[in-house]
């Protein structure tokens, strides 16, 4: 199975200049991981003819009046595709005082994914996981990282074994990792974590990095994922060429 996965930023490949020939039969499922125009997924899901599914963004509050037509909003869900366990929770950490849904403190978030692991453990496990904010790639970030320690500066603790140099990890809390996944992913041990909402852009953000065995992916703009392909260190199971 081969899945595009998007997020946070429209590509002009996908949507201005969408050429059919390159795309057509070339995917079997569409993945947003949020922050994306409802009319560009409504786009996607017709042009490609795959199903689609999605979890919100922190900025995708238009989805409550206009969802992406023809696609299938999985956030607290766990759904089967092809025989592939995909599983989607929205939204990101709380970080102003308005009343939201697509924000949620952290105490709401391990509610979240506890109700989640008991729909995990019903269907046997999990295969792909996909959400709009990130793990913490950093364990100690909040908790035990002074300031100056954040994203872009040089790791305080680059003792620990296979540690980034580099702080990854933001300092704001809208974009800070969220810890409830990684004790998730201990747990549950998906092949594949799926996330945006951390542009790449913002430097310093990896597109492939590993938790365990688990391979999490930054969806921003956009990657192609090859089930069937032997994922490798350095790519994961992400395709290159397309």
């Amino acid at each position: 199975m081969k899945i595009l996965v998007i997020s946070d930023h429209e590509e002009k490949q996908l949507y201005d200049y969408f050429d059919p020939e390159r795309w057509m039969g070339q995917v079997d499922l569409v993945i947003s991981c949020g922050d994306l125009r409802p009319e560009y997924l409504s786009y996607l899901v017709t042009v490609l003819r795959v199903p689609l599914l999605y979890v919100a963004g922190n900025h995708d509050r238009r989805y409550q009046t206009r969802p992406p037509e023809g696609c299938d909003n999985i956030d607290g869900k766990l759904v089967r595709v092809g025989g592939v366990r995909i599983a989607g929770l929205a939204g990101c950490y709380r970080y102003t005082a308005e009343d939201d849904d697509l924000q949620f403190s952290e105490w709401t978030i391990r509610r979240r994914v506890r109700r989640m692991g008991r729909k995990v453990w019903r269907a046997g496990g999990l295969d792909l996981m996909v959400s709009h904010a990130a793990p913490l790639r950093c364990p100690l970030t909040p908790r035990l990282c002074p300031k100056p320690a954040g994203l872009g500066l040089p790791c305080i603790h680059p003792e620990l074994a296979g540690h980034p140099d580099v702080c990854p990890e933001a300092t704001d809390p809208c974009h800070r990792g969220v810890a409830a996944y990684n004790q998730a992913i201990s747990q549950w041990k998906p092949r594949i974590w799926l996330h945006g909402h951390n542009h790449i852009e913002y430097g310093r953000v990896p597109r492939l990095w590993w938790i365990g065995q688990t391979q999490v992916i930054n969806g921003d703009g956009h990657v192609v994922l090859d089930l069937d392909q032997a994922a490798n260190p350095v790519r994961g199971s992400m395709m290159v060429g397309l």
